[in-house]
């Protein structure tokens, strides 16, 4: 995978953390993030694609893939979607990127919502790929949401139960979490997931669950001051989800303008949540048309 792509491990301001990433191509860059339990081997279709007219960054978000994954915080600060973006735009920098465009899947969607939020000047354009804004996902809960999103109240316990129950048994819960989102489609190359099973150690869930529990409380209310203050991201944006995922049913749409003040486009693709891996050519093609104009 990544074929071409120069590999680093770049320190950030925090001493604990490094980031772990790769990078190729030519062009303007943009940075693509991944989500849970996933990390930068997700966008292996995606990236080569984008490398012929870009130039490419993925990277693993702090307590992911090979990226440091320092113990937790007691008030989760050093896992907020804020601390994990800026680790982001300090690698960004490092690499010569005060610029870039920013494209992000399920965790790493939120990381960059909080990016495009936090650095207007530096976000020139942004993507979520399968999600509605983290502040809708905790206020528009049904019953059937709260069946779905079970994983965002499980990780979000006080340390350390959801470690030790998840860790008891790694290879299955990776199983039934990466299936469950598949929506029966399937899609994932053998050798992207063996990589999300090599990362999957209890360093990892433990960084997985502060970033749940950094969701519930500090970033919660980061994004009920913003949403309140009807605070938009101000870059155009261009939204994509899957037709089969749960995001469907989340009213993407409607939901979507209250969050950006500039939405380029809104579009599904024929994928469950995973539309980077599932339907690789569909996104490839919604990008770089989008960040091409």
């Amino acid at each position: 995978m990544f074929e071409g792509f120069k590999h680093a491990q770049l320190q950030t301001s925090d001493p604990e953390v490094k980031i772990n990433l790769r990078y190729g191509g030519q062009g303007p860059a943009v940075l693509l993030l991944h989500g849970n339990p996933l990390t930068h081997a997700t966008w292996h279709k995606v990236a080569p694609l984008l490398a012929k007219d870009f130039t490419v960054v993925v990277s693993d978000l702090r307590g992911y893939g090979d990226s440091s994954k320092p113990q937790g915080l007691p008030d989760h600060s050093n896992y907020s979607f804020r601390r994990m973006g800026q680790d982001q735009i300090e690698v960004m920098e490092q690499l010569g990127f005060k610029q870039f465009f920013l494209v992000g899947h399920d965790r790493g969607a939120r990381t960059a919502f909080r990016m495009a939020l936090d650095y207007p000047d530096r976000i020139q354009k942004y993507v979520p790929v399968d999600i509605v804004p983290t502040y809708t996902v905790w206020t528009d809960l049904s019953l059937k949401k709260g069946l779905e999103l079970y994983h965002w109240f499980f990780m979000a316990q006080p340390y350390d139960f959801p470690e030790r129950l998840l860790s008891a048994n790694l290879e299955y819960y990776m199983k039934k979490k990466l299936e469950k989102h598949m929506h029966g489609m399937g899609g994932m190359a053998p050798e992207a997931v063996a990589e999300y099973f090599r990362c999957a150690t209890p360093e990892q869930i433990h960084g997985v669950c502060e970033d749940y529990r950094a969701a519930a409380t500090i970033d919660f209310a980061m994004d009920k001051a913003d949403y309140e203050a009807e605070r938009k991201i101000a870059c155009p944006v261009m939204v994509l989800w899957g037709d089969k995922s749960h995001v469907e049913t989340s009213r993407p749409r409607e939901v979507w303008p209250r969050y950006a003040a500039n939405i380029v486009a809104m579009q599904s693709v024929q994928s469950g949540h995973y539309p980077q891996e599932q339907a690789a050519e569909q996104v490839y093609q919604a990008l770089y048309r989008f960040l091409k104009i």
